[in-house]
């Protein structure tokens, strides 16, 4: 009788996992009740800690803040006058380009599954689930933001399904760079009249209206021909080392 028990129990309970596991409709409220209790419970503790900072390290933090701040406003001198003069030739030339990215601080909840450090669900306000999203950490590119049961996901760069346009040495050679679930990067589709060598350094080529052009990526380790294109393997710069916030570009022009 014991023995038929346990049969039964252990149906029971693998089916019940099966169920969360590959239902959508079981997961999605499951899921989202326990992102909305990690935000509150990231916000009350950023809270407390900013609050501790406060009080203890007021006078430090203030003169930290001054230098930076003057940091930032000679760097806004700079900025400003390139953006003058490159406003200034635009008129001259009579063209009507204009520059307006829009790039937020955003924070991770938790990974997507345990063992899998390239799936982050992140906080995002005002999200718009209809679009891919650029992630960049510290001027990198970190990967990509995708919709997932209506929830913001990041799949890091080492993600397979984490792709997006890049160029590739100095001649800018194009192609699609994109994870392998490994450490290093394959970059696909580069054309084969491109000279492409070890070294090279690929940055994001913002023709995917993901990410802006220019974004470091990584360098090439080595290439390969197949079917008349090139293949590359890139090391990425980013190393998925500290996933807790990244900045998220929201729109590229």
């Amino acid at each position: 009788m014991n023995k038929e028990l346990f049969s039964y129990l252990f149906v029971i309970i693998a089916l019940l996992v099966g169920a969360f596991y590959y239902s959508t409709i079981i997961q999605s409220p499951i899921i989202s009740s326990l992102n909305f209790l990690k935000v509150n419970y990231h916000n009350t503790t950023q809270y407390i800690d900013d609050a501790i900072d406060r009080y203890f390290f007021q006078a430090n933090e203030i003169t930290d803040l001054k230098e930076k701040l003057q940091n930032y406003e000679n760097n806004h001198l700079v900025m400003q006058e390139l953006a003058n003069e490159i406003s200034d030739l635009y008129k001259a030339q009579d063209s009507n380009f204009t520059v307006n990215s829009n790039v937020i601080l955003v924070r991770t909840i938790s990974y997507e599954k345990f063992g899998d450090f390239n799936r982050l669900w992140i906080d995002i306000p005002e999200y718009n689930n209809s679009k891919i999203y650029g992630l960049t950490y510290k001027e990198l590119v970190a990967g990509i933001v995708i919709n997932k049961n209506g929830k913001p996901l990041a799949l890091l760069n080492q993600d397979i399904k984490s792709a997006y346009a890049v160029y590739v040495g100095k001649q800018n050679a194009p192609g699609i760079a994109h994870g392998n679930n490994d450490k290093n990067l394959i970059v696909n589709f580069i054309p084969a009249f491109y000279t492409i060598k070890k070294g090279d350094e690929v940055i994001s080529s913002g023709m995917d209206n993901i990410f802006i052009k220019g974004l470091k990526v990584g360098r090439v380790l080595s290439v390969t021909s197949s079917q008349g294109y090139q293949n590359a393997i890139i090391e990425p710069y980013y190393k998925n080392s500290e996933p807790n916030y990244f900045h998220m570009i929201k729109r590229v022009r």
